[in-house]
């Protein structure tokens, strides 16, 4: 698999560079209108005249979708500058997927939250419960106890997209119900750090216009079918610029399916923390390898110290960085090269919790290899 590139997300705060405007959606308070009221008008329907294929097909799936899609309203208690409680309101879509009222969404819409309230289509409003978050993959399910019959949307397969199809994202930007916006399929496997510190790996890139509050909503193929969960936007404006992010929908698929049965979801883990070598790195610590992941720490009792993984012992400044030194290089996984950490998260997420898999490393210059069990990554 081709290794992403990678782009960071956050709420709050500005990294460096190019990363810097990758924002999650829709978790803010009414996204910066403070206490304006703003009156929106319909447009008024046109009558006669026609539509061609391309409008057709993107019509067809509008309709196959969006009476699936939600509007999330999640309330989280906060303390104000005189420690008062006070509620902070934050805005989210989210998508049906089970007639007995399963909601799929981002866990950044629904965390922390103390009342979720959904809006179905027909505009009734419904208090929703949490079955359970994934933050590793920023996926969370809602339910509501439907009081009549739910539209559930059609499933499709994120592992036959291709970049240049067609994308279209819904959701509720602005809470603006049900807005449709078309794209195209942008990129794949890109990869997203969350603002705590979770790797989501095989991401979908889409320039289908995305806002906050879209967070939650489904981007989805010609044929109405989901493909992806509508996750995080670049943007230096907090805006849509071209450059959004989902979660591939057969992520989701697996998550959702967790959630349901147990309420969280199983992570294959290694128990390092490392630094990807550079070539500064390797030069000052004399390696023999230009690329890899140089492991700083190994979690006591974790798969990679029982396979007898070394950490870093000792602190040296390169360059401009500090760094923790003396650590095994991992250079391979199962054959594969590993040029740095995302490669390591992008294997694993094709393994399973108790499978064994081959690390290959350098120590003291010598090439080693040895066999480790994954385990179970621990709940944060």
């Amino acid at each position: 698999m081709e290794r992403g590139s990678f782009a960071s997300y956050a709420l709050v705060g500005v990294l460096s560079g190019l990363l810097s405007g990758v924002l999650i959606l829709g978790a803010v308070s009414y996204l910066g209108f403070g206490q304006k009221t703003i009156e929106i008008v319909k447009p008024a329907e046109i009558s006669g005249g026609g539509v061609n294929v391309e409008e057709e097909i993107i019509i067809s799936a509008y309709d196959k979708v969006a009476p699936s899609v939600v509007h999330i309203a999640s309330t989280v208690l906060t303390r104000n500058f005189f420690m008062e409680v006070v509620p902070r309101e934050g805005v989210g879509s989210g998508v049906i997927v089970s007639p007995e009222g399963y909601i799929l969404t981002n866990n950044h819409v629904i965390g922390n939250a103390k009342f979720i309230k959904v809006v179905l289509p027909d505009g009734s409003e419904n208090d929703a419960t949490l079955v359970g978050a994934d933050p590793s993959t920023d996926l969370a399910v809602i339910k509501i106890a439907p009081t009549h019959t739910l539209k559930v949307a059609a499933l499709g397969d994120s592992d036959a997209l291709r970049v240049g199809m067609r994308a279209i994202a819904i959701g509720n930007p602005f809470r603006l119900d049900r807005t449709i916006t078309v794209g195209v399929i942008s990129a794949l496997n890109r990869t997203l750090i969350t603002d705590k510190g979770y790797i989501i790996v095989n991401v979908i890139q889409t320039d289908a216009s995305i806002n906050p509050g879209n967070s939650g909503g489904p981007l989805v193929n010609s044929r109405g079918e989901v493909i992806g969960i509508n996750t995080a936007i670049f943007s230096p404006i907090q805006g849509s610029v071209g450059i959004g992010f989902a979660i591939p929908i057969n992520t989701a698929k697996k998550v959702v399916k967790e959630l349901i049965e147990k309420g969280s979801v199983s992570h294959p883990w290694l128990g390092i923390s490392g630094t990807d070598l550079t070539e500064e790195i390797s030069k000052a610590l004399n390696l023999p390898v230009k690329e890899g992941v140089l492991i700083v720490k190994v979690v006591s009792g974790s798969p990679a110290d029982k396979a007898g993984l070394r950490g870093g012992s000792k602190e040296i400044v390169v360059g401009r960085m500090q760094i923790t030194a003396g650590g095994d290089v991992i250079t391979s996984i199962d054959g594969r090269k590993v040029k740095a950490m995302v490669d390591i998260s992008q294997h694993l997420s094709t393994r399973s919790v108790g499978e064994v898999i081959e690390i290959g490393f350098i120590r003291n210059e010598e090439q080693k290899s040895v066999a480790l069990t994954i385990g179970e990554r621990p709940q944060k």
